[in-house]
């Protein structure tokens, strides 16, 4: 089960709202690619934290459990599996090497728990009252953010400070995923009520929309740095091709020969992390700097 893919693209969502009126150009991207270490195989590539440590999902090719990966920048692979679970994601990293993730129990009904580890340290994050909770990223400061199940049917973001919890929810819509988080308090994710995505940003209570241009499923908003760049994809029935947004420009992120390329976070030197896409369910991991 790829649980963030689902999370990304089968939600419903309004129709796509997108003052962009202009193709996106190509990104000119120097690439450094990885692939996964012996016995796994690469599920999904997250973000990137200052150092070049690299965080994710792998499949261990044995037991096919799905287990999260931090992959510092000298190529070493540390894999690891929450207390009693079945399935588990690093998805974000700050600069302190403190870990955002989720894991799903092992035990029926499978709920989804948030968590932050740092080391060998792991605390949980459950928002109250929430039967699942997913984890995305964590700041400098230590703000993190991520969604809770409000109801059977509707999703909401939340920005946790100091063991204080501020929702995010777009207007209306009946889910809302926020995915990542920079030291200035700007958030970036999705929000959806039908069948096309669109990216949002949200700064002290205000929502700016932000869609790609002509995408037929919508956007995803999914990594900002201090600078406020943005990375995001924007979506088809059944793949996501990675993106750069500055200054009101969209640049797409192409590997030359794979069939498609997501992108997955950026840090605050630029470096942006992703995967590849090559033949079949051959795939590599990147970090790139594109401009």
């Amino acid at each position: 089960m790829n649980l963030p893919r689902s999370v990304l693209v089968v939600i419903v969502t309004l129709l796509l709202h997108s003052s962009v009126m202009h193709a996106a150009k190509q990104a000119s991207c120097t690439f450094d690619t990885f692939s996964a270490p012996s016995g796994y195989s690469l599920s999904q590539v997250d973000g990137v934290s200052d150092d070049g440590t690299v965080v994710g999902q792998l499949v261990d090719n044995n037991t096919q459990q799905f287990v999260g990966f931090t992959r510092s920048a000298g190529g070493v692979f540390t894999e690891y599996a929450a207390p009693k679970s079945s399935s588990t994601w690093l998805y974000g990293r700050n600069g302190s090497g403190v870990n955002a993730g989720f894991y799903q129990d092992s035990a029926y009904p499978g709920h989804i728990h948030g968590f932050l580890l740092q080391g060998s340290k792991f605390t949980a994050v459950n928002h109250p009252k929430a039967a699942n909770t997913w984890l995305f990223d964590v700041n400098q400061l230590g703000a993190s953010v991520g969604s809770f199940s409000a109801s059977a049917f509707v999703v909401k973001g939340f920005m946790l400070v100091n063991g204080n919890y501020t929702t995010i929810a777009y207007p209306n819509a009946l889910a809302t995923y926020a995915m990542a988080i920079n030291d200035n308090g700007e958030v970036v994710g999705t929000y959806a009520s039908s069948a096309v995505s669109n990216g949002l940003l949200w700064q002290n209570g205000t929502f700016t929309t932000i869609n790609y241009p002509y995408s037929k499923y919508g956007t995803v908003l999914i990594g900002v740095n201090n600078s406020g760049v943005i990375v995001g994809n924007h979506l088809s029935a059944d793949k996501d091709f990675g993106f750069l947004y500055e200054n009101g420009v969209f640049k797409s992120i192409v590997y030359s020969g794979g069939i498609y390329t997501t992108a997955s976070g950026i840090n605050n030197n630029g470096l942006i992390s992703g995967q590849i896409y090559l033949t079949g369910n051959n795939t590599l991991g990147y970090t790139a700097v594109c401009k």
